[in-house]
This record gives C-alpha cells, sequence and structure tokens, in this order.
C-alpha cells in the first residue's frame, strides 16, 4: 500500500506520544528532583517508576479484550495530560517560591507531585500498548508495518531530545511550572490531534470469561516455553548482567552532571538532549549494522568491549571534575558523555539482537515482552539503589561497582545457547 501524509503523520504523532510521557516519567522527574536538592537516595529511587515497563505485558492482553485501541490510546492520553496538569498546580501553588501557599508546605507538595508521577508510569506504560496495539490493527500489511519502522524510531527520539533540551531549558528560562505546563499542553495537543486523526479500525468489544480463558492459556503457554528453553538459567542471567554496568552508570547520571559536575540546566539541555540522543542513535545504528554484517558471533565481543571500557571515561570524569564554567571543560564532559552514549548503542543493538533470537516462531510476541521485560530489571531494581551507593563510596566508587558489574555478562558469552547455535552454523 502507497505511503499516505495521514498515515505518514498518524505513525510520526503516535510514536512521539509514545516517547514522550517515558521521558517525563523517566527523565525529566529526575531532573526536576535534582534540581529541587532531593538527596541522592531518593533520586535513585526515580529509576523505580521503570517498574510498569518491566510489568505491562501482564496487562496487555485486557486491552485486546475490551473496547478498541484508538479509544483506549485517546482516553490514557487524556488522563495522562490531566495528571501532568495536577503536577502544574502543584508546583505553582506549592513547590515554585513566586507563587506558593504558606497553606501548602513544599514537602507535602513534593510528595503529591511523585505520587502524581507515580501513576503517570502506570498510565504511560499502557498506553505504550496501546500505540502498538493500533499500530499493528491499523498496518497489517508487514510490509507497511516494516515500511514505517524507521518514522517509529526518529519520531520517538524526537519526544527525548524534545524533552531533554525543550522542556529542561524552559525549566532553565522561565521556571518548573511553565516547563511542566509545556508538557501538559504538549500532551493534550497530541489527545485532539489524534482524536481528530486517528480512524477507528476496529469493532468495541468485550470478551467472555471462555475469551479470557482462552487468552490466559495462551500467555502461559508463551511462558512455559520461553522458560523451557536450553540452558534458559545462562540464557535469563545474561539478558539481566550484559547491560548491568551500563545501567548502573545510567541511574545517576543526571545528578551526576548537574549536582556533581555542575552543568546548567542550559547545559544539560544541550549535553544530554542533543549530543547524548545523536550518541545514542550513532550507536544503535552502528552496532546493528556491524551485526548485520559480520554476525553476532564475531562482532559481540568487539561491541561488548567497547561498551564497558565507557565506563572509565565516566570514572575519570568523575575523579577529575573538569569545570563546566570553562569552554576546555563543558567541551570535555560534553565529548565525554556523548562517547558513552555512543558505546552504550552499540552494547544496545546487541543485547536487542540476541533478545529476538530467544523468541521461538510460534510465540514471538509474548517471548519479546517477557525477554524484554527480564532485560530491563537491570535498570530498575539495580538502577533504583544508585542514589543509596552514591552517598556511600561517592561517584568514582559507583562507577567502579558498574565496571566490576560488567564483568559478569562479558565472562557469559561463550557459554550463551543461542549464540552457541550460530557457532554451529558457522
Amino acid at each position: 500500500m502507497p505511503r499516505t501524509l495521514r498515515r505518514t503523520v498518524w505513525v510520526n504523532s503516535t510514536y512521539f506520544a509514545e516517547g514522550f510521557p517515558f521521558m517525563i516519567v523517566r527523565y525529566m522527574t529526575g531532573v526536576f528532583l535534582t534540581d529541587l536538592g532531593v538527596r541522592e537516595l531518593y533520586l535513585g529511587f526515580v529509576n523505580f517508576f521503570g517498574i510498569p515497563w518491566n510489568l505491562k505485558f501482564l496487562w496487555a492482553p485486557l486491552l485486546d479484550y475490551y473496547g478498541t485501541k484508538r479509544r483506549w490510546l485517546l482516553a490514557l492520553e487524556l488522563l495522562i495530560g490531566l495528571g501532568l496538569t495536577a503536577i502544574v498546580v502543584t508546583v505553582f501553588l506549592g513547590i515554585d517560591p513566586a507563587t506558593a501557599r504558606p497553606w501548602w508546605p513544599p514537602q507535602q507538595a513534593l510528595s503529591c507531585v511523585i505520587f502524581i508521577v507515580a501513576g503517570l508510569a502506570f498510565l504511560s506504560a499502557t498506553h505504550d500498548i496501546a500505540i502498538d496495539g493500533y499500530y499493528l490493527v491499523t498496518l497489517t500489511d508487514p510490509a507497511d508495518q516494516a515500511g514505517y519502522t524507521g518514522d517509529r524510531v526518529l519520531a520517538y527520539r524526537l519526544a527525548v531530545v524534545f524533552v531533554k533540551s525543550v522542556l529542561v531549558a524552559a525549566a532553565a528560562f522561565l521556571g518548573w511550572r511553565y516547563s511542566w505546563l509545556g508538557a501538559a499542553l504538549t500532551m493534550f495537543l497530541l489527545f485532539f490531534l489524534h482524536r481528530a486523526l486517528l480512524a477507528d479500525t476496529e469493532t468495541a468489544r468485550v470478551r467472555t470469561a471462555t475469551g479470557l480463558r482462552d487468552v490466559a492459556g495462551h500467555f502461559l503457554s508463551a511462558f512455559r516455553t520461553y522458560f523451557a528453553q536450553p540452558r534458559v538459567a545462562i540464557m535469563l542471567i545474561f539478558i539481566i548482567a550484559y547491560k548491568l554496568g551500563d545501567e548502573i552508570m545510567f541511574s545517576m547520571n543526571t545528578p551526576f552532571l548537574l549536582r556533581e559536575l555542575g552543568l546548567t540546566k542550559v547545559q544539560l539541555s544541550w549535553v544530554a538532549g542533543i549530543l547524548g540522543t545523536i550518541g545514542t542513535i550513532a550507536g544503535s545504528l552502528i552496532g546493528a549494522r556491524w551485526i548485520s554484517r559480520v554476525g553476532l558471533q564475531r562482532a559481540i565481543w568487539p561491541l561488548t568491549l567497547l561498551m564497558n571500557v565507557n565506563i572509565w571515561a565516566y570514572i575519570a570524569l568523575a575523579y577529575w571534575k573538569p569545570d563546566p564554567a570553562t569552554t576546555a571543560g563543558v567541551a570535555l564532559i560534553a565529548a565525554i558523555h556523548m562517547y558513552e552514549q555512543w558505546a552504550a548503542g552499540l552494547g544496545n543493538a546487541v543485547l536487542m539482537i540476541y533478545l529476538m533470537r530467544t523468541c521461538h516462531a510460534d510465540f514471538k510476541a509474548g517471548h519479546y515482552a517477557v525477554g524484554s521485560a527480564i532485560m530491563s530489571l537491570g535498570s530498575t531494581l539495580f538502577g533504583g539503589f544508585g542514589g543509596a551507593l552514591v552517598e556511600h563510596v561517592g561517584y568514582v566508587g559507583l562507577y567502579l561497582i558498574g565496571f566490576v558489574a560488567a564483568l559478569p555478562g562479558m565472562a557469559l558469552i561463550p557459554w550463551i545457547p543461542h549464540l552457541r547455535e550460530e557457532q554451529r552454523q558457522a
């Protein structure tokens, strides 16, 4: 089917809308709390907001069995917009020094914001399910689905850049209440755009208990077959451990750049928002292309070593602490951060391709959902305690621990099952 302007617009806008609330919850909240002076211990807990994305496969079947994907998508976008509006009001009345009311103590207002963000995390993870489902039920031709893959990735990355650069810069120049207001208005704009643009491609339905038992049976079969694979214990440990060092390093990246190194929010907006995103995209593309040319067997070691060597660049950065007030200092910080994001992208390409190899042909969607949830456990659970580690051993110690944590994943490479299958076929 030929590409049309309407389809191109909704594909791009929906995947921008998928990345946008994720970055609000996982990134902008961390910058906000760091800027307010929250201690490192609690900043590490921001990683726990990722739990709904780890567990979303548990309730994903419900979106197939009730209503339509379009209705779910619109309802969730409206709720996310209302949640962001509630944060605007909370910041305006209880946190912003220029507008705070004496009857709402800042500590209570901050607790309210954290509670709202926790709810937004659940809504945003469910919103991801609705968008992916709408994409699949609307573009039924596999050729169309593949043809718009680039649009999806680019739109998602634009959302990353928008949050990291535009909204963070707005907080620097205008204040946090306007940054959160910009987030809420963006979400409402996406809601009204999608309400007008998205066609209803499904018939609304409510499934019976028998239907739910059928899907539950299929889902349990996906679980059983995934965990019945040969040498599954080694495979699961590898999936969790492969990027664990990187995830530990990422867990406190925002407070490290803002608080430890002393970047301003404006500097952070272009160092992390623009250069960092470019590095991530470049690393992922280069890693995927390298694997496609030489195969995972030959590419995994050099890509893995490049990913983990970058931890030492951050150790040096934490030790020397270049002055971001000087041109040379901020240039060095930007260069190392961009390199770190590039190297992380290389490793991410390895893990994503390996993850696809663990999926059986009859359960591709279910197996990938289980595998990707397991893959992200490190960033959520281990990363959540990054702040506690910083308070005890400092950032140099945190990054040294990250490097040590990266070693088990490398040690398992010769023993992982699906890589050895490729070796037998070579």
